[in-house]
């Protein structure tokens, strides 16, 4: 049966994650805020003590993959793995600076997809390295079916076409997770990832975004022209089936938690911090009385941190449910929109109740008010985790409900 404490196993990586987070990335936080597209050099030395944080994980924090393998412990075991464990460290790490976490080296979205379908030899391979992950298209955003990149096969490589925009850490990652159509007329069938080497000549960076928050993190467009990767680059099935997309959007089911733990860490943060300023104002929050029987500041403080709960279990659920070998598409995409939702819902109601302490400067409030809505929009919007949802609820095709 599914406990949703932390393990006592994990408590000791959480309180790791947390020292980092308070010592290392609150202080420069606000620093790299300022310094958009400057590489945070601090986090250099943090690399390899986040790549062990997770048991039984090769790839580090934040790179865990759902590789459905038996827990060896039959259908009542239960499981607590890497899965888990990366969700409470990402959840600490992003209570520090989500926007620093997405700029440690080898931990990018696209090492999740790499643990999550490569091969053995693959994993051996490009173990180690810094990937990024990129499907978004001009015209292809939440409708991951309909990319235009293309990748046509010529002898022993493939060739890949196409232009990539929002690509998180693909300036400074090693690896570039490619979405291509290896047939567009087989619809999203055809759809498959391939690695593609950061220096390869066909893969042109046009510009880095400048954006509302996570400025520390680099975000890249990129040209793809005549791009040539081996077949060995292709990750999973190189056949085109019916429903070989569901192999490749099976990622989502482990890249989706991943980003709800990222909003669980900064609705934490700014909570704390809220509570603060509160209690100097001399508004207590007390737990025995009604909220109603409150000032109404308490009573608004109580509902946003019954969201943040509510986002925060189903978050560990969707990981538990990973580590466990249990089909988690649903509850991977409620704890994104949950979590996606609540964090920016939250951030802004702190400043709002916190007033001109929470707007300016001298307070990270108003930084994770900003950094909160893209964890409400990327890896799948607040309305495509919806209707993924209402889908699976209702037993509804995507040809059946739009």
């Amino acid at each position: 049966m599914i406990n949703l404490e932390i393990p006592k196993k994990f408590k000791p990586l959480a309180s790791q994650a947390n020292q980092v987070a308070q010592e290392v990335f609150r202080p420069i936080s606000r620093k790299y805020d300022d310094a958009e597209h400057s590489y945070p050099k601090e986090l250099d030395m943090l690399a390899s003590l986040i790549d062990g944080m997770n048991e039984g994980s090769d790839s580090g924090a934040g790179a865990a993959g759902v590789r459905r393998e038996s827990n060896g412990n039959g259908d009542d075991g239960n499981r607590n793995g890497s899965n888990l464990s990366t969700v409470l460290g990402i959840v600490e790490l992003c209570w520090g600076d989500v926007g620093l976490l997405l700029s440690m080296p080898r931990q990018g979205l696209g090492n999740s997809a790499i643990a999550s379908v490569a091969g053995e030899e693959q994993l051996e391979h490009y173990g180690g390295r810094w990937a990024a992950m990129a499907i978004t298209e001009p015209e292809a955003g939440s409708d991951s079916a309909a990319i235009r990149t293309t990748a046509e096969l010529d002898g022993e490589e493939y060739v890949l076409n196409g232009e990539k925009i929002f690509v998180t850490s693909g300036d400074r990652a090693d690896l570039i997770v490619v979405w291509a159509s290896l047939d567009p007329a087989r619809g999203r069938a055809a759809i498959k990832s391939f690695i593609v080497e950061r220096d390869n000549p066909g893969l042109k960076l046009d510009r880095l975004e400048h954006k509302l928050g996570i400025r520390a993190s680099d975000t890249a467009n990129f040209t793809l022209q005549d791009c040539r990767v081996p077949k060995d680059a292709l990750l999973g099935d190189p056949e085109v089936k019916e429903k070989g997309f569901a192999g490749v959007m099976e990622t989502f089911d482990n890249t989706r938690p991943l980003v709800a733990a990222m909003a669980v860490g900064v609705t934490r943060a700014a909570l704390e911090r809220t509570r603060e300023l509160l209690a100097e104002a001399g508004v207590e929050i007390d737990y025995s009385l009604p909220a109603l029987s409150q000032p109404a500041a308490v009573a608004r403080y109580l509902e946003m941190e019954a969201d943040y709960e509510a986002a925060r279990l189903l978050t560990l659920q969707a990981a538990w449910m990973a580590d466990n070998s249990k089909p988690n598409s649903l509850q991977a995409s409620m704890a994104k929109a949950k979590a996606g939702r609540a964090c920016v819902d939250v951030t802004l109601g702190c400043v709002e109740l916190c007033g001109a302490a929470g707007y300016g400067e001298d307070e990270l409030l108003e930084k994770w008010a900003r950094d909160s809505k893209i964890l409400d929009i990327f890896e799948g919007t607040q309305q495509i985790q919806l209707l993924i949802v209402a889908r699976q609820l209702l037993g509804k095709t995507s040809a059946e409900l739009r």
